[in-house]
């Protein structure tokens, strides 16, 4: 199988947050790698580091009495990780309009710099009755900082 490794995308952006990975030997497959599953997991994680990057854990959302599920995530797997591997995931939100939020992905191997999968998740802003917020009117200081955060490139 050919790596594929596309110089531009390895490259973080100021608007990407960066999570670093180790592979665990749990996650493989029969196969001895990584399980396609484990890869939603892993966006999960480096979604939650990326809150807390920007001053926004996930613990402090739920505070506010707001909720955040995922509406959809698919993932493109381009080359396998294996037990042991390290990968780098970056993060970074390339919509944002108050009501939902989508989130790309990019997992690149640490040590070689190979993209291993990229993929994408969308969001809701609901309150815990599961209706849908505004965060411009209800939640304008938060609104402010995820549209500092959008992705423009």
């Amino acid at each position: 199988m050919k790596e594929i490794i596309i110089d531009d995308l390895n490259e973080q952006s100021p608007y990407e947050s960066h999570y670093k990975r180790q592979a665990n030997y749990y996650e493989t497959d029969q196969m001895g790698i990584i399980h396609h599953s484990n890869y939603v997991r892993w966006f999960e994680e480096a979604r939650m580091n990326f809150m807390e990057e920007i001053g926004f854990p996930y613990a402090k959302v739920e505070e506010l009495g707001i909720i955040v599920p995922v509406l959809g995530v698919n993932c493109q797997f381009r080359t396998m990780v294996k037990f042991g591997d390290t990968v780098d995931v970056y993060t970074k939100i390339t919509k944002f309009t108050g009501l939902k939020m989508n989130i790309e992905y990019r997992v690149v191997d640490h040590a070689t710099g190979v993209i291993r999968c990229t993929g994408e998740s969308s969001h809701a802003f609901l309150d815990k009755e599961y209706k849908p917020i505004r965060m411009k009117r209800d939640y304008p200081d938060l609104y402010e900082m995820f549209m500092n955060y959008v992705a423009v490139e």
